[in-house]
């Protein structure tokens, strides 16, 4: 059978598919290297995949962002994220102080060095069965009591129990230390995992925090502009050309900060909500006397998510006070153009008013005008008859004709008029 498979199937399976790492025996150590690399670096990390050192396998993966594989002294596992790659290194039976293997231990991380990206993370687990074990090791990690965080994780019954102060050492790493507490390997390497997925996703939510800092000063900026702009709105003495400018000058600086920032401060939720996803999933127990990783964790995480936040937040209020200030001066634009508009029409109106009077002094003039010339060929008329008829009274005649001469007059025009304005007189 032949299937017209979509574009996306085998991208959405691997999706579904959980990143696991190989089974965990304890003794061991994990080295974890968590780096931000840009789109155009993956293809580096491809071509370190292609030139393993000499004596290492990779495996075959049905995933293309899961890679693992085969070393001399152990195994590796690259999980290529969004913006992040984690390469880590397992190596059974390294233990400082114990069972130490420099050489090996030396080959894998000059190999992980080579590897693209900044670090923006990097943990060395030390994995021992059980406490009594854990307990020659910790002096030797120099953490620093007052912020060591200690808790069992797991089953009532079985669980592991870490150590870590999420220090930086000199060598640039941090230390974290596992007693397995009797659990089973499968059940180990998904605990560890999830821990290192804990922090992990936290250093990467925690990159949105300076973002949101740095960008504090410049909404305060915006913030007074448009305190400013609220008073000036109603003062008739500004202009609107010189508002409308300062308002699109502050959108615009909206419009940067939130370009800049937009992808940073969700990614920040995003990466916020996996942290408190995997703490629930660890379900790590508070031991007497030590922090806890659920209270280390919300106390570090919480207020800068909460930060990241209210920068968004803010970020959202003055873009609408700017929409509301450049609503605002586009009603008082309008109404400015209404009012010229009426004072227009007004203009208008006495200039028709005008006109009209003065067509109506023109129309008696011409009556006047018309009715003269009329009255004045007439007497030409009766004075020629007044030479026929000597009975004939010419002026006389002439003074009673001239009414009714100057009422035709006046009627003709008038009804001319109506024939050529119709109804509109």
């Amino acid at each position: 059978m032949t299937m017209r498979e979509h574009p996306l199937r085998q991208q959405v399976v691997q999706e579904m598919h959980l990143r696991r790492w190989p089974p965990l025996h304890a003794p061991s150590q994990v080295v974890q290297i968590l780096r931000l690399v840009d789109p155009g670096a993956r293809a580096a990390e491809h071509a370190a995949l292609a030139c393993l050192p000499a004596g290492w396998v990779l495996e075959d993966s049905d995933n293309s962002r899961h890679h693992s594989g085969k070393t001399g002294a152990g195994s590796f596992v690259l999980e290529q994220h969004s913006e992040a790659s984690a390469l880590t290194l397992i190596m059974p039976g390294i233990i400082p102080g114990i069972a130490p293997d420099a050489a090996a231990l030396a080959e894998m991380l000059d190999w992980a060095e080579a590897m693209p990206g900044e670090v923006i993370r990097a943990t060395r687990i030390t994995i021992v069965a059980d406490e009594a074990a854990a307990a020659l090791i910790l002096p030797g990690m120099e953490c620093s009591e007052p912020e060591l965080v200690s808790c069992r994780i797991g089953p009532q019954t079985g669980a592991l129990r870490i150590w870590t102060d999420f220090r930086v050492r000199e060598d640039r790493f941090g230390r974290l230390l596992v007693a397995a507490g009797g659990m089973t390997p499968a059940d180990l390497s998904r605990a560890v995992q999830r821990v290192q997925e804990l922090g992990n996703y936290r250093n990467l939510a925690l990159l949105g925090l300076p973002t949101a800092q740095g960008c504090w000063t410049r909404l305060d900026a915006v913030e007074a502009a448009m305190g400013e702009l609220a008073g000036d709105v109603a003062r008739p003495d500004i202009t609107d050309d010189a508002l409308l400018e300062r308002v699109s000058a502050q959108s615009l600086e909206l419009m940067a900060i939130t370009t800049t920032t937009g992808y940073r401060m969700s990614a920040t939720a995003a990466y916020a909500q996996i942290v408190e996803e995997r703490l629930a999933e660890l379900a790590a127990r508070p031991i007497a006397g030590f922090l806890s990783l659920g209270d280390f964790t919300q106390r570090r995480l919480l207020p800068a998510v909460r930060t990241c936040a209210a920068h968004v937040r803010r970020e959202r209020e003055l873009g609408a006070r700017a929409d509301r200030f450049a609503a605002l001066l586009r009603t008082r634009i309008e109404t400015r153009i209404e009012n010229q508009n009426a004072r227009l029409l007004q203009s208008i109106e006495a200039s028709a008013a005008m006109q009209l009077r003065l067509q109506q002094l023109v129309e008696g003039l011409s009556v006047v005008a018309l009715s003269y010339y009329c009255v004045g060929l007439l007497g030409y008329m009766l004075k020629g008859a007044e030479d026929v008829f000597p009975r004939v009274p010419a002026p006389a005649m002439l003074g009673l004709i001239t009414p009714l001469v100057v009422f035709a007059v006046w009627r003709a025009v008038h009804h001319l008029k109506e024939r050529l304005l119709g109804g509109h007189n």
